[in-house]
């Protein structure tokens, strides 16, 4: 489960790669870890760049933040999933999981050459005064796989952010497939 990444490059630039509007947020860049914030691209008309803190609060019985939403069917999810206005773009300069047995770990980052920021298929949801946001899971590639097992983030192509943004459900949810192994690098 991804619990670390970094967006190395200031708002303006996010706004730029994205076409968004920046606004008045105040990212310069670096890493972001559950319970921190970070800039999320929204909008369904206009994109805009907003920060939001990353995980929802834990739900009943739980104990921590939901960073990651992997069951779609789950009713607690699908609510948020059927909104286009609920839905964001994530963006990533790299992406970090760990191998390895407790006291011997090794971090593992991902990236995508191609894309020096990428964009993983977020949600959004706002709790009271807190506005957070969580990205979609699914399963590993073959080279996330030889790492995390698990699942990896859902990375978007580019030509596909509009359909995250604004399709309905239907559409959107063929989105999310593990991201082609030869697109990526692990460092």
């Amino acid at each position: 489960m991804c619990n670390l990444y970094r967006l190395d490059a200031p708002a303006n630039q996010i706004a730029t790669i994205f076409d968004a509007d920046a606004g008045a947020d105040p990212w310069h860049g670096g890493y972001v870890a559950p319970g921190k914030f970070g800039p999320v691209v929204t909008g369904t008309q206009r994109r805009r760049i907003v920060p939001r803190l990353w995980g929802f609060p834990p739900p009943p019985r739980g104990d921590r933040r939901v960073t990651n939403v992997r069951n779609l069917e789950s009713p607690f999810w699908i609510g948020t999933l059927r909104h286009p206005e609920l839905r964001c773009l994530v963006p990533v300069t790299r992406f970090q999981e760990w191998s390895g047995e407790k006291g011997a770990k090794r971090q593992h980052w991902f990236s995508v050459p191609s894309q020096p920021i990428f964009a993983f298929a977020g949600i959004m949801r706002d709790d009271g005064d807190l506005a957070s946001f969580a990205f979609l899971t699914t399963d590993p590639n073959p080279l996330v796989e030889a790492v995390h097992p698990k699942a990896m983030p859902v990375i978007l192509h580019p030509e596909d952010h509009d359909v995250w943004l604004t399709a309905d459900w239907a559409d959107a949810k063929r989105l999310v497939e593990p991201f082609p192994s030869q697109m990526m690098v692990m460092e």
